[in-house]
């Protein structure tokens, strides 16, 4: 029979390593379930948590538990602690707004994990432009990055909505520039965040008669479409 244990420690981290000390093997060699998550409290005294884990050896060398595990290049590996934390910090999130619906996290390449999080049919959380996900996602990667998240960069979505987004900025990137080319007059997108810029310019790269701008600091940065042969896209 399996040795399964439930630890607690101030943090995460420190519930796992008690675990790597009792059962006398390396963190690759666990598997490893968050059941709670640690919090300081009120100035680190009032209302402080203990984080627990459920932590058993793995009868196999390597791979992620079930609710994770998905078949990827050997080159884009998905960190399991990593997916792990994202998954049970965004579910922890919504489940303090009152929200019940399921996360699932996958790998993006070697440096990143997308979260994604179903049942969001009606936009909730997506905001209008996208906003309230991105605000989600921010707060995500600033609370993961600082308590160790392996360094990779988090990515929220919902629904597909990113990738419904990107080709909506494609098309209307596409017909922007259009006009651009038929007024011969520059032509100024509303302002939108950096990664949205991106596939805008992305968009118009290849077309000679154009070349794209950023103008403008911070949420009000925008892109300007000017007509002219030869420019270069850039973000």
């Amino acid at each position: 029979m399996e040795d399964v244990l439930e630890i607690e420690g101030k943090t995460i981290d420190e519930a796992i390593q008690k675990a790597c000390d009792t059962l006398q093997v390396p963190r690759e060699k666990l598997a490893i379930e968050i059941l709670s998550e640690g919090s300081s409290g009120l100035l680190g005294i009032l209302g402080a948590k203990t984080a627990r884990i459920r932590a058993r050896i793995l009868t196999i060398d390597i791979g992620p538990e079930p609710p994770l595990k998905k078949e990827t290049p050997a080159s884009a590996p998905c960190d399991e602690e990593a997916a792990l934390k994202a998954k049970t910090f965004v579910g922890g999130m919504l489940a303090r707004i009152g929200v019940d619906f399921p996360v699932t996290v996958e790998p993006d390449g070697e440096d990143a994990l997308i979260v994604n999080i179903h049942g969001d049919g009606g936009g909730l959380l997506i905001g209008k432009g996208g906003h309230t996900l991105d605000a989600i996602q921010y707060l995500t990667n600033k609370v993961l990055n600082k308590n160790g998240s392996g360094g990779r960069r988090i990515f929220l979505d919902t629904e597909n909505y990113r990738q419904k987004r990107a080709e909506s900025l494609k098309a209307l990137a596409e017909k922007l520039g259009e006009k651009a080319k038929r007024t011969k007059k520059p032509v100024t997108v509303n302002p939108m965040a950096a990664h949205e810029r991106r596939i805008v310019h992305m968009a118009l790269q290849n077309d000679d008669d154009l070349v794209t701008h950023s103008r403008g600091e911070g949420p009000f940065r925008k892109i300007i479409i000017v007509p002219r042969k030869g420019g270069k896209a850039k973000a």
